[in-house]
């Protein structure tokens, strides 16, 4: 996969079109990815013990890597991810600016 944990998204189609976070899981397995502040879902709880009350808690779900976008750092563009080969061995690459990332 190209994009990669920690790693900043623009989105770019759905309910949060045009938002931007960070990553914070990666399932390759399926090709799905959870962005900070996006996609959020509710999910009711009961109350575990007595006397304890029931809440809602809040969480991000999973989106497509196909409705994100890669944030360049330098250029701060979104943009595509390349490859190159280098003495360490590949590097990822904004496809708009040539930087490494």
């Amino acid at each position: 996969m190209k994009i990669k944990k920690n790693d900043t998204v623009l989105i770019t189609s759905g309910d949060d079109k045009g938002k931007k976070g960070k990553v914070i899981h990666v399932d390759p397995t399926r090709g799905k990815l959870q962005v900070e502040g996006a996609n959020i879902q509710k999910k009711h709880v009961r109350p575990k013990k007595e006397g304890e009350k029931g809440q809602v808690v809040e969480k991000p779900g999973f989106l497509s890597i196909s409705k994100v976008k890669m944030l360049c750092p330098k250029c701060n563009k979104a943009s595509r991810v390349g490859y190159t080969n280098t003495e360490k061995g590949k590097q990822r690459i904004c496809k708009k600016c040539s930087a490494a990332i």
